[in-house]
């Protein structure tokens, strides 16, 4: 098993920039990317950002050019930086860590945590 916490959300005005962090622990070995989510009310989860352990990057076409994905592989944490923040992505932040070999053995998600962005 892979434990995941998230930290870093809050209320920020348009414009402004915050860092989420993810600190994965137990099994890490098991997983071999770890990426961020989102979602809003009344909407589906979708994917904003991702890292795998080669160090490649995906991202949303909707964050491309204002958030960046990070890791520390000696601390097993994930950071997803997002500056020029919009009320649109105003959203809870979901972390994932999962095998992409194995995805439907080991996938592993956070608690969440709140991003609201005010104009």
């Amino acid at each position: 098993q892979v434990q995941l916490v998230e930290s870093g959300g809050g209320l920020v005005r348009a414009g402004d920039s915050l860092r989420l962090s993810c600190a994965a622990s137990g099994s890490t070995y098991r997983v071999n990317a770890m990426g961020w989510y989102r979602q809003a009310p009344g909407n589906q989860r979708e994917l904003v950002a991702v890292i795998v352990d080669n160090g490649r990057t995906n991202y949303a076409d909707s964050v491309k050019g204002r958030f960046t994905i990070s890791r520390d592989n000696a601390k097993n944490t994930v950071y997803l930086q997002m500056n020029g923040l919009k009320p649109e992505d105003a959203a809870v932040y979901y972390c994932n860590a999962r095998s992409t070999m194995r995805p439907d053995l080991d996938n592993y998600w956070g608690q969440g945590t709140q991003v609201t962005v005010t104009v």
